[in-house]
């Protein structure tokens, strides 16, 4: 056990940064969980969540407006979860990239919708920052004063191993089943 922490705070911020490029929640609250427990530091984590979270969706951003063919090439299984992403930019304006942080499914997709756009680079970038910043600083924080209950539930499954696949079949079912009906074409 001892060599899984000392793992944990040699890599742990090496998997924080990596991770958080995608938007990684489950990254961010581990990160905050082991702050809580003594094993990160919070604020270190933080920035580096923040740091990696912005950076990645300035690449997915970048990409998209400056690698168009080689984007779209990979997004064909995904039109109907772009077209998604359209709508929600057109209904939430730019709130979306405030929003799209903080909702699994689209939150990498977002950032290439709107590099597929005219949007302002300038404006995406100071609204990136500001809810990259927020990201990091929700999951951080809410993980790291949540850490007593977390550090409870994850030894109650450590306890019971047959719980955790339970739990990421109806969060992944929940998660398929919302994509489904939100890209459902409408006739």
């Amino acid at each position: 056990m001892e060599d899984t922490f000392s793992n944990l705070a040699t890599y742990g911020y090496i998997g924080l940064f990596l991770y958080s490029l995608g938007g990684g929640f489950v990254a961010i609250i581990g990160a905050g969980v082991l702050s809580f427990m003594g094993e990160m530091d919070l604020s270190l984590s933080i920035l580096i969540a923040f740091v990696a979270n912005t950076i990645g969706d300035f690449l997915l951003f970048y990409m998209a407006r400056y690698q168009k063919s080689m984007m779209m090439d990979g997004l064909r299984k995904h039109r109907r979860k772009l077209a998604l992403s359209h709508v929600l930019m057109k209904k939430y304006g730019s709130w979306i990239i405030f929003f799209q942080k903080f909702v699994y499914g689209i939150k990498t997709l977002i950032p290439i919708a709107i590099g597929l756009t005219k949007y302002d680079f300038k404006r995406f970038a100071v609204l990136n920052v500001l809810s990259a910043g927020v990201w990091a600083l929700v999951f951080g924080l809410g993980s790291y004063y949540s850490g007593s209950v977390l550090v409870k539930v994850a030894g109650f499954i450590g306890e019971k191993p047959w719980i955790a696949p339970i739990i990421l079949v109806v969060f992944g079912g929940a998660l398929w089943l919302y994509m489904e009906k939100a890209t459902k074409r409408k006739n």
